[in-house]
Order: C-alpha cells, then structure tokens, then sequence
C-alpha cells in the first residue's frame, strides 16, 4: 500500500463510479464556463467599441436624420446605444408624421421605445452571466457531495480489516477529495469573471441610460425646429 500510485489521474480512475461521474460533471461544467467567460469577454469588448463608435459619431455634429438612415441601414451590425437611439428616433418619427404635435406625447414616445429597447439589449448583454453565478455558487456543494459519497464508499470498505493505518486510509481519502478540488476549479474561475462581467454590465447600463437621458433633452429641445441636429447638442 505505501508503493501504490497517488497520482490524480490514478486517483481518478481508482474512485468509486459516482465519484467519477461527479467529476466528469464538474470537468464539463468548468469547460462550459470557460467557454461562456471567453465569449463573454469578446462580446462585451465589441459592445464598448460599437458604443463608442456611436457615441463619437453622435457629438459629431452629424444630424439626427442621417444617423438614423445610417443606424436603419447598418441594424445589424450596430451596437446596442445605436439601436435605442433607432427605436427612439422611429417612434417620433412616427408620431410626428401622425400630426402629433404634443411635445410631451412626442417626447414620452421616444422615451418609451428606447426603454423597451435598452431592456431588451441589457438581457442580450446579460446571457450567460446567471450560468456563471450558478457555476460559482453550485460546483463546490457538487465536489462535496462527490467527497462525501466518497468517504463512505472508502470506509465501507475498511470495514472488513483488522488492520487500518494511514496507507490504507489515505489513498481512498485522496480519491474522494479530488472531487472538492475540480469543484474549486470551476468555481473560482466562475466568481472571479462574474463579479468583474456584473461590474462591466453594470456601467455599460448606465452609459446607456445616460444616453437616453441626453437624447431625450435633445429631442425636446428641437420640437420646436423644423428638423433635429446633432450640432445643437
């Protein structure tokens, strides 16, 4: 017993099958999350850059007619900040070719369009991150089920000997505990990329919210005009 083999994948391979297949559970949720963190990384990254780039186009002094032929034309490839500034400009329009001439209706439309619009881009922005926060907050209880389960199954075992000392205890021990430590493995991760992608979420909201507060002025500040302009602002 004190030759035997304690390498993790001898240890792996050694435990019981509903140890194993703990592990196996764990090793293919860590996988998942790692994937869910890189494509996360990747998708936040293009909504900040697509953001800005309309952000910089907006201030501009480009009117808000052409941004908006330009966000109608390019709808799929925009970012989130310019399909609100879309919905919003598309309901007054709207509004405004049905003879609404009500600045608070006019303005109370677009400020409601790119609410259900900015709600519906924050679940997009959001995917994914309650995966993450069920991972973290799961997989350890996971590995401790798989090293208890274990734990039984090694001192079942041991019930039949006269004789137990450290190296016939150890090597079912060790096998259990494996299970705890892939558990940590794809918790730690998880909770790391949660907490940073929750606080990234969390100002692209608000930069979000912000813009529509500033359009919405915009707006009410050309009801008066003929035609909006992006240079007034």
């Amino acid at each position: 017993m004190m030759n035997q083999d304690m390498s993790i994948a001898s240890l792996v391979l050694n435990a019981s099958w509903v140890v194993q297949l703990v592990m196996l559970l764990l090793l293919g949720v860590s996988v998942a999350s790692w994937a869910a963190i890189f494509r996360k990384i990747t998708a936040l990254k293009r909504v900040k850059s697509l953001n800005d780039e309309f952000e910089r186009d907006f201030w501009s002094g480009n009117s808000l007619n052409d941004l908006y032929a330009s966000a109608a034309q390019n709808a799929k490839q925009a970012g989130p900040m310019e399909r609100i500034f879309a919905s919003g400009m598309r309901e007054y329009q709207k509004l405004r070719e049905r003879r609404i001439s009500d600045p608070g209706t006019l303005l109370d439309g677009a400020r409601r369009a790119m609410r259900a619009s900015f709600q519906r881009e924050m679940d997009v922005v959001e995917s994914s991150l309650s995966f993450l926060g069920s991972v973290a907050s799961v997989s350890p209880y996971v590995g401790l089920f798989g090293t208890v389960w274990g734990i039984m199954h090694a001192f079942t075992g041991f019930a039949g000997m006269e004789q137990i000392t450290l190296a016939t205890v150890a090597p079912g021990i060790a096998e259990a505990l494996v299970a705890t430590a892939i558990g940590l493995f794809a918790a730690i991760p998880a909770v790391i990329a949660y907490n940073r992608f929750a606080r990234d979420i969390d100002r692209i909201a608000t930069h979000q919210e912000t813009f529509i507060e500033e359009f919405s002025n915009i707006l009410q500040r050309n009801l008066g005009g003929q035609t909006g302009s992006a240079s007034n602002h």
